[in-house]
């Protein structure tokens, strides 16, 4: 059975109750008397000391220890906790020719965030500078994701550059941003490992290795996907890239220094960068990011619903989709009927459209379009 562990209201009870077994005569209930007060004391004390074993016993184990002592289990399995990562891009910027922007010149976006370039850009010919840049690192170690933004947003030098425009925008779009994995992520990631443990290159092995990477979510893996003696991998970033769906931003491809097929760009480059120090030396492996399948509802039954309803029926069909979309599966219509059913207020209603089980081509993965309420 549970130890069942007993409060301080017990606690104060059993010691007033010792106390006057101990001494008779003397009554450990009134209220400004001495015996009571230390007793409270001694009642608090140890239930201080209960609350401190409980906190060990959630630490002996790796189901339910968190912080320090979370990746202390992790890391004897060869799990590590994710990082914080800082996004780059490339920044343009418009002036007179042979004018320089230097390595390490401060930029700032519209809302704060502070970048540094770092390679020098020369403005050219045409009037123009393109110049990498980097979002200035959280001093915490925490945070990273803030970093990531869109081409065209606007990026200004911090201290004024002669011959050069003090605005310019953002040709190549911030990603690669990430903050720190969180605790259950750590805990999820290090309990498949256990579970699972490294087999030389099983598909597992793959997952394990693309979820290490910092800002990927989601990993799925395709043997063969195209053509014999080739592993597609494929990966969803969906708080980096949370602007795009989570959709990696970069194309597909396969690691730098692999050369027996096109290099990756952006998030899929760093994830096949990542993954060919340590997968099988024969393998060619590629690093993909999935289709976009956007799958349209209508719903009857529920056209005087709220708006916040409305939110509620969006957010629990894309919850489906996460937890239960693949690239190439199926995702069954009764689970989202039931996310659905779930939220107060929808019930009568019914799914008109789609009708059967939705199922995605080799690659693509269902994501929400549009909701039509009759």
């Amino acid at each position: 059975m549970p130890f069942t562990r007993p409060t301080l209201s017990d606690l104060r009870n059993q010691v007033a109750q010792d106390i006057a077994a101990a001494a008779p005569g003397t009554d450990a209930l009134l209220r400004f008397g001495n015996l009571k007060t230390t007793g409270n004391a001694q009642a608090g004390l140890a239930h201080l000391h209960y609350g401190y074993l409980d906190w060990i016993a959630l630490q002996s184990n790796p189901f339910t220890a968190t912080d320090e002592f979370l990746e202390a289990w992790a890391g004897l399995v060869g799990i590590i906790r994710k990082s914080a990562t800082s996004a780059a891009g490339i920044v343009q910027f418009t002036g007179a020719p042979g004018v320089d922007i230097p390595v390490g010149t401060a930029l700032a976006r519209g809302d704060g965030v502070a970048f540094i370039t770092t390679t020098d850009g020369v403005v050219n010919g045409a009037g123009v500078a393109s110049v990498a840049a980097v979002a200035v690192a959280d001093p915490t170690g925490l945070t990273g994701a803030f970093g990531n933004c869109p081409a065209g947003t606007v990026m200004n030098i911090g201290a004024a550059i002669s011959g050069a425009q003090s605005s310019g925008a953002v040709t190549t779009a911030f990603i690669g941003g990430a903050d720190l994995e969180t605790d259950d992520s750590l805990r999820s990631r290090m309990l498949a490992r256990y579970q699972a443990p490294p087999q030389g290159g099983c598909q597992n092995d793959y997952l394990g290795w693309a979820l290490a990477v910092p800002g990927v979510t989601r990993a799925w893996v395709a043997p063969n996907g195209f053509g014999a003696g080739t592993v597609v991998v494929y990966v969803m970033l969906d708080v980096s890239e949370a602007a795009y769906g989570g959709f990696p931003q970069g194309s597909n491809g396969v690691a730098t220094a692999d050369t027996r097929g096109t290099a990756a760009t952006g998030d899929q480059l760093t994830v096949a960068n990542a993954i060919l120090p340590v997968q099988p030396v024969t393998a060619l492996v590629y690093a993909c990011a999935p289709i976009a399948n956007p799958v349209n509802f209508t719903i009857s039954g529920l056209s005087g619903a709220s708006a916040a309803t409305k939110a509620a029926i969006a957010a629990a069909i894309t919850g489906a989709f996460i937890l239960y979309g693949a690239p190439g599966g199926t995702v069954d219509l009764s689970v989202i009927e039931t996310a659905i059913a779930l939220i107060t207020g929808t019930a009568p209603f019914v799914i008109t459209s789609p009708t059967a089980n939705i199922a995605s081509a080799a690659g693509a993965l269902p994501t929400l379009g549009t909701v039509t309420y009759i």
